[in-house]
């Protein structure tokens, strides 16, 4: 529902923009030919949302060969992580249950370069940023106990090429996309205080950015823009060790040989971003 609101009031900005593209343009009588052509900065804020994870859960590698779906089984044969997984962090350590994921603020900075050709724009860029969105995932054993694994990007950066079209200047509309990176900070807490836990933190992801926007010039210099932008990395690095404690050598953890590796079934980081800009060209 988040989302879908965040779009419709992005989709009602970018259908506003024409008239006050012409607005601008009537009014001030400014020379329009040399828009969007040429090197510029920007800066930039909004809002990060993630899209729904559902089915998430966390995989085992019990015996740690490499190789991740196994059950932690009981010293009886049971599963013992029959209660289940949930997204997000979890409430309590006996019942399925857990908060949202966090979703938050971003800000970022853009190097860019566009070349016009006649009603058309094509250009590349270079940006980076820091948003405080939190992705997590929590199974539950019959301990009972709970393990929570969070990530969020210490910051990010992409690098990508768009094209647009410029009705005589004033207003661009253009689609952009490429190649994206992530420094991951990784967090793992859990309930349970018999087994001992060690993790790797920071990791990172590697995927692509993709997705659109609209840019209004109010000046000859100056310009404002709403863009929205899908980001997905991926982080298949992310691990959580598991050895003995002060557990017996019947824990679950430990009887297929002396210890398990946990991970995310998902190694995708995904992130849905509304954000304002505001551009100076040079």
């Amino acid at each position: 529902m988040k989302f879908a609101a965040l779009l419709t009031a992005s989709a009602a900005t970018l259908l506003a923009v024409p008239a006050m593209a012409q607005d601008s343009s009537s009014s001030g009588g400014r020379d329009t030919s040399q828009d969007f052509n040429g090197p510029y900065i920007s800066i930039g804020g909004g809002g990060t949302l993630q899209g729904s994870d559902r089915g998430e859960t966390l995989v085992f590698d019990t015996n740690r060969d490499g190789t991740y779906g196994d059950t932690v089984n009981t010293a009886a044969g049971a599963d013992a992580f029959s209660p289940g997984f949930c997204n997000g962090a979890a409430t309590s350590t006996a019942n399925i249950g857990c908060r949202n994921d966090r979703d938050g603020p971003e800000y970022f900075g853009r190097l860019g370069y566009d070349r016009r050709m006649g009603n058309f724009v094509v250009g590349a860029l270079i940006e980076g940023g820091r948003s405080v969105a939190r992705d997590s995932v929590s199974g539950f054993s019959t301990t009972p106990a709970s393990y929570t694994m969070s990530r969020k990007a210490d910051w990010q950066a992409n690098a990508r090429l768009r094209a647009g079209y410029t009705p005589g200047g004033g207003a661009l509309f253009y689609v952009t996309g490429g190649p994206a990176y992530a420094r991951l900070s990784n967090s793992f807490v859990t309930t349970n205080t018999a087994n001992s836990f060690a993790d790797n933190g920071k990791t990172n992801g590697w995927g692509y950015a993709a997705g659109g926007g609209a840019e209004l010039m109010v000046t000859r210099n100056i310009g404002i823009g709403l863009e929205y932008l899908y980001t997905d990395v991926k982080d298949k690095d992310y691990v959580v060790n598991v050895g003995a404690g002060t557990a017996p050598p019947t824990n679950p953890f430990l009887l297929n040989g002396g210890g398990t590796d946990i991970q995310r079934s998902d190694p995708h980081f995904r992130t849905h971003s509304v954000r304002g800009t505001l551009s100076f060209r040079f």
